[in-house]
């Protein structure tokens, strides 16, 4: 079950966490806790259910079928974090997986009550906080004094103060345009992987690695296959995606879709089709218009 907002671009929120849960052969129980209003660039608003609304979607399909991963992305307001933090508690055994995006869009008052909601009543209940090394080292270690930027471990204890055992810190700065994506604990980095920087700015990429990081923990990986294979459907996403509109990049979820047909072989499909000893009836074609977004 994923608590996501609605993002009409289709960069992010619920459109990333339903592809990418499916991509990863799982089923999304998608919840909407309200509406971005943006484009591929940037967001401009956000309208935010009330909490009964929420509480209404969640319960009703949790009553009809099983849950085996909760992932929670951006849900507008310390209400829905309460009332989706009351609902995970009576899932106590099933993963959390915690997404915090980068909220320097919103004004600075909505940004710190949500903050403060999300640290109390969520990161209790959260077996994986997901985010970026930035965003996460802003929220999490605001006092940082040391002169080195906070490592993965320093993000992870902070996070553990709060009851997270698990953190991935993702776009870790590293020397020679490579970053590194770490899930750790205190104690012990579990799990790294680096990837070369990408030359381009990408929106919806923490979305899209935590949904398939939800559906792989819920298909029954442990955790660190299900990290390792998380971080490569993200990598093949972003390597894949596409332009839709003026602003960013979108990760193209269903890159494994995409059909690579060898023209010989299609020559060679139409010469055995004309050989072949069948009447077929020739239809009218369709003429339609075309679509430079079309993926698939």
């Amino acid at each position: 079950m994923t608590f996501n907002a609605n993002d009409p671009s289709g960069a992010g929120g619920l459109t990333a966490d339903i592809a990418s849960i499916t991509s990863a052969g799982a089923h999304a129980l998608a919840v909407v806790t309200g509406a971005y209003v943006r484009d591929t660039a940037e967001i401009f608003d956000h309208f935010a259910f009330d909490e009964e609304a929420v509480t209404d979607q969640a319960r009703s399909a949790l009553e009809d079928m099983p849950v085996s991963a909760i992932k929670v992305g951006f849900v507008g307001s310390p209400e829905n974090i309460s009332t989706i933090a009351e609902i995970a508690s009576d899932y106590a055994d099933v993963p959390l997986i915690a997404y915090m995006p980068n909220l320097s869009w919103w004004e600075e008052s909505e940004i710190d009550s949500y903050l403060d909601a999300f640290r109390e009543l969520m990161l209790p209940q959260t077996t994986v906080l997901v985010g970026n090394h930035s965003s996460l080292w802003r929220w999490l270690l605001p006092d940082w004094p040391g002169e080195r930027n906070p490592s993965a471990r320093d993000i992870a204890k902070a996070a553990a103060d709060l009851g997270v055992p698990y953190t991935l810190v993702t776009g870790v700065p590293m020397p020679d345009q490579f970053i590194d994506n770490v899930l750790a604990t205190p104690q012990a980095v579990l799990y790294s992987e680096k990837f070369e920087r990408f030359e381009a700015v990408f929106a919806g990429a923490g979305d899209t690695l935590s949904a398939a990081l939800s559906a792989l923990l819920a298909n029954g990986h442990d955790l660190q296959a299900a990290t390792a294979e998380a971080l490569t459907f993200l990598d093949h996403s972003l390597d894949a995606g596409f332009h839709p509109g003026m602003g960013n990049i979108v990760p193209d979820r269903l890159f494994w879709a995409q059909a690579d047909v060898d023209p010989e072989d299609e020559a060679g499909d139409e010469a055995g089709d004309a050989n072949d000893d069948v009447e077929l009836t020739s239809k009218p074609s369709l003429d339609l218009p075309p679509n430079g977004t079309t993926k698939h």
